[in-house]
């Protein structure tokens, strides 16, 4: 009769423990990272001091607007777009819907992507999901019945409480910025109890849950996903693995301070590996088709669901949020043509004639620092697309764009996206509006190659 295998003896009880917590923390970590990271954004954005002009600051239910475009001077590491002014709130809905009102738009692109509190999508407001024309949109939270006025459409279901708001209206450089502001000022957000009465003022209320500060508490991550968890229950679909959870002191409602201090240990050093993991998932593109060097997103984006580590490593850490592919195809390049990282020297990307980016609004391409903030530069130029005067086009039709940190010359100084000066960096090709070969990855977009 065959023995039954042997393995190490634990040293102690406490090391198992330790270990278990450690390894289903880890999982948990990456399962509450967007509750974790959205408490944190959403304090920061509506509780502390800031410029309004330069950060993003504003109450409860209020819309702040960029009134300038996104420079060199804004370091969050949200790898912000230069083709739009972003408008954007923190939405509270758990006790009545909040009407989203905005003006006749014309033919300019404008969108508004609603986003639950773990980074999915769930529905928009914008000339794509609802047309241009004037009109008020119910933002209706869970659990939710009554009557809308007449002439408000209802949107989808949030499936969270509490929102964010992700609202962008495309702009044409600096003259258009009156133009922009004035449409931006007739954007309302406004509680259903208060919607259709003159003059009705929106109180300015800012308190929201306060993330616990990791520098004074190594448990502070798991405290704030508890209370996120709380303020915004999870689906049931959810429940088996919250209750694994459960038994590290992980949920809402529990207090990890109650669990044997080797569990605590085993939390801290999860959430201490947590966010590093999430970092290097990023880079290493596996969640993308690799084309010519360019990291295709998957259908799934946007609305990664159950793939948590995608939910919290493409959507929540690289942008906050990402758009369905519908509204907006993001192509992000690291490498050039060789597989080599983009760093110091000059580079060129080439489309040939009839090649160009298929949409049916605009594309850009902007280049980024590897600390995901745009990069200072003596044209103070930080995208290039189809909107940018005075592209040089080729005899043949062809289009090629000069990414290098000094001008590659007056004659095609137009066609040049600056780069830094020494340090590893990559740029994003947005497709707003996409047509279906992007979609789909049929269409190919060009390798960009290092100029020797």
């Amino acid at each position: 009769m065959a023995s039954a295998p042997t393995s190490p003896t634990p040293q102690s009880v406490g090391d198992w423990r330790r270990e278990y917590a450690y390894t289903l923390g880890e999982q948990a970590f990456v399962y509450g990272f967007p509750y974790i990271y959205n408490a944190q954004l959403r304090h920061g954005w509506v509780t502390e001091p800031a410029d309004p002009k330069m950060r993003m600051h504003s109450a409860v239910d209020h819309f702040w607007h960029a009134r300038t475009l996104f420079d060199a001077s804004d370091r969050e590491g949200l790898a912000p777009n230069n083709d739009t002014l972003y408008s954007a709130a923190w939405v509270d809905l758990s006790t009545e819907p909040v009407i989203l009102s905005h003006p006749e738009m014309g033919d300019r692109y404008f969108t508004f992507e609603l986003v639950g509190i773990t980074s999915d999508n769930y529905d928009y407001v914008g000339r794509r999901a609802t047309g241009s024309h004037a009109g008020d949109f119910a933002l209706v939270g869970p659990g939710w019945e009554g009557e809308l006025p007449a002439g408000v459409r209802r949107t989808a279901t949030a499936p969270s409480p509490w929102i964010l708001v992700l609202g962008r209206t495309l702009i044409d450089g600096e003259h258009d910025l009156p133009a922009v502001h004035a449409l931006q000022d007739q954007y309302r957000l406004t509680p259903l109890h208060l919607f259709g009465e003159q003059g009705a003022a929106v109180p300015e209320r800012r308190d929201v849950l306060a993330p616990v500060d990791q520098e004074r508490d190594p448990l502070a991550p798991w405290k704030t996903l508890n209370a996120m968890l709380a303020e915004n229950p999870p689906p049931e679909r959810h429940e088996i693995l919250l209750r694994q959870f459960a038994e590290i002191g992980v949920g809402a409602g529990l207090d990890v301070e109650a669990q044997p201090e080797s569990v605590r240990q085993g939390l801290i050093a999860a959430a201490a590996a947590g966010l590093p993991m999430l970092q290097e998932q990023l880079l290493s593109g596996d969640w993308a088709k690799l084309i010519n060097g360019w990291r295709y997103p998957p259908r799934e984006m946007g609305h990664f669901g159950d793939d948590f580590v995608k939910r919290a490593a493409e959507q929540a850490l690289f942008g906050v949020a990402a758009n369905d592919l519908e509204e907006t195809v993001y192509l992000v390049a690291f490498d050039d043509e060789e597989g080599e990282k983009l760093t110091t020297g000059r580079y060129e990307i080439r489309f040939a004639a009839g090649e160009l980016p298929p949409v049916d609004a605009f594309w850009s391409l902007t280049a980024y620092d590897e600390a995901r903030n745009l990069i200072s530069n003596p044209i103070d130029r930080y995208s290039i697309g189809d909107r940018t005067r005075g592209l040089v086009t080729e005899p043949d039709g062809g289009l090629t764009l000069h990414l290098q940190p000094d001008s590659p010359g007056s004659d095609r100084e137009n066609n040049w996206l600056p780069t830094p000066q020494e340090g590893i960096w990559f740029v994003a090709l947005r497709m707003y509006l996409p047509r279906p070969e992007v979609v789909d990855a049929r269409w190919q977009c060009p390798p960009i190659s290092r100029v020797r």
